[in-house]
């Protein structure tokens, strides 16, 4: 099992406020240690991915991007760029090391296998885990646990996806079945043409990522958390080990540093001698104000692939994978795919003049696997990023498992399909 070298009550600097960063400053400021947060932007802010994510606390995400056969699929996600996943036809010389890896990464299903049981091992109470902290915070209205609903046109459209259902329920993933009448009895506002439903009991969501995050910061700063606006530029290493964090105000001494940086992460961890492919998922939502459909649980339709939550008592259509650059613009047609969607699935829906927009781009890894456990070449740094679409599922085993590795201590998750040096 790999774990970082053993310190004691120290002082750690977590780099990033994202549902990461946020979830593991609070978890080492519980567990008596001096904490810094260096976070640019306002905890919880739409800077962050984890703000606008579908907001789906689910066991069954388990499944990753990468599934045999996808490389058919290439030249389509070159060609049209309004499906679920494209690619920058621009983007793509840079972009060709990343997608080799990442078509490879699941291009069996003894690999496609491997990643989901790692993923399993982070998100299968996500749910439960969730509800506590939220508890602990003072937030409880924050989670709520109402089951997610998987809905398709037909069983056949469920059947195409059989592979990755047994597999669900192989890692012990539950679910009911629903025909067309049972499925619009408990969420009316469905078109007829879903004819067939899958209900995850064990399925949460969170209610707002954005107020979630920024509850969990400000309850950590009443334990003593110190927050420091200002960007991560580099790490002052001495003799092999973190003596301090570079940013663009100054540096600051500290005894260790956790890199939740999400997808400005890579060029720290260069650092810290591991040279992680990461790249950014671009990814879309939109949001209706006071919609005149809602919906009792999170709704995921399997041909519109996007997340459909009730979030802040606006209803919110988040998903789309879109390569290209970080700091590319927006392309806002993306949004208009998925109002339109939106529209398809809730007939009674009246779409607004104004809808609100947002656009983020997810920290992601060609196997969709996360970066956590000890840098190769520096001791005191754990890397704790590269969660993609798991971020907000997996923030609380993350912060543990980051700090069960800090503290020198058995982890309860096993690090090791998690390691930079995988790469």
């Amino acid at each position: 099992m790999e774990q970082g070298s053993a310190i004691p009550k120290s002082h750690v600097a977590v780099i990033g406020g994202g549902i990461i960063g946020a979830t593991t400053a609070l978890e080492l400021v519980e567990r008596g240690h001096r904490v810094t947060l260096l976070e640019p932007g306002t905890p919880g802010g739409p800077q962050a991915a984890s703000y606008g994510n579908g907001a789906f606390l689910s066991p069954a995400s388990v499944i990753p991007m990468s599934v045999p056969g996808l490389w058919r699929k290439v030249p389509g996600f070159l060609v049209d760029r309004n499906g679920p996943l494209s690619i920058a036809p621009l983007s793509l010389p840079r972009l060709a090391p990343w997608l080799l890896r990442f078509l490879l990464a699941g291009c069996t299903p003894a690999r496609m296998r491997r990643i989901a049981t790692a993923l399993n091992a982070l998100i299968c109470d996500a749910p439960q885990r969730h509800a506590d902290l939220a508890a602990r915070i003072g937030r409880p209205d924050l989670i709520r646990r109402d089951g997610l609903l998987y809905a398709f046109p037909d069983r056949d459209a469920f059947a195409a996806e059989a592979g990755s259902w047994a597999l669900r329920r192989d890692l012990g993933i539950a679910w009911q079945e629903l025909d067309g009448p049972a499925l619009r009895q408990l969420e009316p506002g469905l078109s007829p043409r879903y004819g067939f439903g899958v209900l995850v009991p064990s399925g949460g969501q969170c209610t707002d990522p954005g107020a979630y995050t920024a509850a969990i910061v400000a309850h950590a700063e009443t334990l003593g958390l110190t927050r420091l606006t200002q960007r991560a530029t580099g790490l002052e290493i001495r003799a092999g080990r973190i003596a301090g964090l570079v940013h663009e105000g100054g540096t600051l001494a500290c005894d260790a540093v956790v890199l939740a940086a999400g997808v400005r992460s890579a060029m720290l961890a260069k650092q810290a001698g591991d040279r992680v492919p990461l790249e950014a998922e671009r990814g879309y939502h939109v949001e209706i104000d006071a919609p005149t459909v809602t919906i009792g649980r999170p709704i995921m339709p399997s041909d519109g692939k996007m997340a459909n939550t009730m979030v802040a008592g606006r209803l919110r259509a988040s998903g789309q994978v879109e390569l290209s650059s970080t700091d590319a613009a927006p392309n806002w047609n993306r949004a208009a795919v998925l109002l339109k969607h939106l529209k398809a699935t809730y007939p009674e829906l009246e779409i607004p003049a104004e809808v609100r927009r947002w656009q983020g781009n997810r920290p992601s890894t060609p196997d969709g696997l996360p970066v956590i456990g000890a840098a190769s070449r520096c001791a005191g740094l754990i890397h704790a990023f590269g969660h993609g679409h798991v971020g907000l599922n997996a923030a609380p085993a993350t912060a543990r498992l980051v700090a069960d590795l800090l503290e020198g201590r058995p982890p309860e998750v096993d690090p090791a399909p998690y390691r930079a040096a995988r790469f």
